[in-house]
């Protein structure tokens, strides 16, 4: 068989299923294996749509998605959705086409140097120069990309390699189990818990990916020690736990709203310092900390563990709690947080049509399952998800908030629905990302994904409008006009809806979501009581 034909056998050997991207001259043997495999092919109209959709698969499925490209254009443009997958820690798998090997020694229609590209926005990049290496490295991409921390991998695959022969065959493998923790760091982090008066948790990304949600609101519940979170580990306890301290949203206040600045001991679980800057809940650094991770703590100055549990964080906490026999007082939680809960609720009615966030997200939550999914996009709606949607289960709201790149959203649902065509997809997006790669419309349409995208629409980039204001008392560069998002939904063959005022939302939102078909809703909205 050709090489070309074994990556593809190498592929369903690794379960995938999905396969996202845009084919082109030199990847025409690939594809060709594609098409005669099981695997599903999705052709999106752009490769950062591929990438963003590869990303998000990877995140919800916890196993690496996969985009292929071709080789010059096609490979660049994968770079922003690679490179999110790198800091968002989702795993990724990008295939892409070369020219002959004859060929990339010298200037050539279309070469770049894409391992140079790619090895800053990669765990591991390399290029089949060999057809015995083939199985090899396809079965070293996926390892690496799923291991700890996860990310994203590159393979480069040469043209008149992809049509050489081979006889080899894919390698087996079985999942390596995660390394137990050592005694001795159990026993001091325990000590170090007893001995404490007022501890926090700061949760982040890791519990969501180490599937231990479980494990955290069981040790965090029994031990009456409350749970702050990042943006990226949503639903790691839910909304409704007593322990539950809500998300770290607002940098310049959060340090005290949420008790860090009380607090005489922070166990940090599964956080990754690219989620939230340690300078922000530690701005003395003279924290007292416990690290519980797969990997190492990161160097920082606002981050010194006096102990570091590397190892499976769910049996970490398993462990720990065995470890610890008596609960904390937990009056000091109620007290956090009722003034927070407080300040979650509500959303104003405005006379000029316009919505209050708080009430937009309010209904939707209404309208979901706690199952259904929610793909937040990067804009000033962002914080807003963050902050005031309810979670109740892990992986039910997606938020990129590592490298933080706008246009994610529209993609990342459709990789949501192809997942889990059962539930319910809703994306949120700020006018300006919905229309960075609003031609996936059309993608989710042909591909019979039932997406509901929420475009919430201020006419400018709002996350920097605000920011602006706040530093010089006025906005530059951050305008815009908009099409007319209902008429341009129906032009892609998706069905488009307007919520004018906000006593309209819900029921127009209702019939979107039980639309079964890709359908867009424009609510303009108002972000001039910014809590942030």
């Amino acid at each position: 068989m050709k090489v070309a034909e074994l990556v593809v056998k190498a592929l369903e050997n690794e379960h995938v299923t999905t396969v996202f991207g845009i084919p082109g001259e030199e990847n025409i043997e690939l594809m060709e294996a594609l098409g005669s495999s099981s695997i599903r092919f999705v052709l999106t109209r752009h490769e950062q749509g591929a990438a963003f959709m590869a990303n998000v698969y990877g995140r919800l499925a916890m196993r690496a998605g996969v985009c292929v490209a071709t080789l010059g254009p096609g490979a660049t443009n994968l770079v922003t959705g690679v490179a999110d997958a790198y800091l968002d820690r989702a795993p990724l798998v990008a295939i892409t086409a070369q020219e002959d090997l004859s060929l990339i020694h010298k200037e050539s229609h279309q070469y770049i140097d894409v391992l140079k590209l790619f090895d800053p926005i990669t765990k591991w990049n390399a290029r089949i120069e060999n057809p015995r290496v083939t199985a090899e490295a396809v079965r070293k991409g996926f390892k690496i990309a799923q291991t700890e921390k996860p990310g994203p991998t590159h393979l480069e695959l040469p043209a008149d390699i992809a049509e050489a022969e081979t006889t080899d065959r894919p390698i087996p493998w079985e999942r390596a189990r995660r390394p137990s923790p050592d005694r001795p760091s159990l026993d001091r982090a325990a000590e170090l818990i007893r001995q404490s008066s007022a501890p926090i948790i700061l949760a982040g990304n890791g519990v969501i990916r180490g599937d231990a949600s479980a494990e955290l609101t069981g040790f965090a519940e029994e031990l009456r020690i409350p749970v702050a979170f990042t943006l990226m580990c949503k639903g790691g306890i839910p909304w409704d736990s007593p322990m539950n301290l809500f998300a770290l949203a607002r940098p310049g206040s959060d340090y005290r709203t949420l008790g860090f600045d009380q607090a005489d001991l922070v166990i940090c679980v599964g956080y990754d310092l690219v989620e939230y800057d340690p300078k922000h809940w530690n701005p003395r650094a003279d924290q007292r900390i416990v690290h519980v991770d797969f990997t190492p703590a990161e160097v920082s100055s606002h981050y010194v563990p006096l102990v570091e549990i590397v190892a499976d964080i769910r049996e970490s906490l398993q462990l720990l709690r065995e470890r610890i026999p008596t609960p904390k007082d937990d009056r000091r939680v109620s007290i956090l947080r009722e003034p927070i809960l407080r300040g979650l609720e509500g959303g104003r009615d405005l006379p000029d049509g316009r919505s209050d966030p708080r009430r937009i997200l309010h209904e939707l939550r209404a309208a979901l399952a706690p199952e259904d999914i929610v793909i937040s996009d990067v804009g000033a709606h962002k914080l807003w998800v963050g902050r005031f949607f309810p979670a109740y289960r892990p992986n039910t709201v997606i938020i990129s908030n590592g490298l933080a790149s706008m246009g994610i959203a529209l993609p990342g649902g459709l990789a949501a629905a192809i997942l889990y065509p059962d539930r319910h997809v809703v994306t949120l997006s700020g006018d300006g990302g919905f229309l960075m790669n609003v031609q996936e419309l059309e993608t989710a349409r042909r591909e019979g994904c039932a997406t509901t995208n929420i475009v919430f629409r201020d006419d400018g980039l709002g996350s920097i409008r605000i920011k602006q204001l706040a530093k010089a008392g006025r906005t530059f560069g951050t305008e815009f006009g908009n099409p007319d998002l209902v008429r341009l939904a129906e032009s892609f063959g998706a069905r488009g809806f307007r919520a004018s005022n906000p006593r309209e939302f819900a029921g127009v939102l209702r019939e979107a979501i039980h639309s079964k078909t890709t359908s867009v809703v424009d609510v303009p909205i108002d972000y001039t009581e910014n809590p942030f």
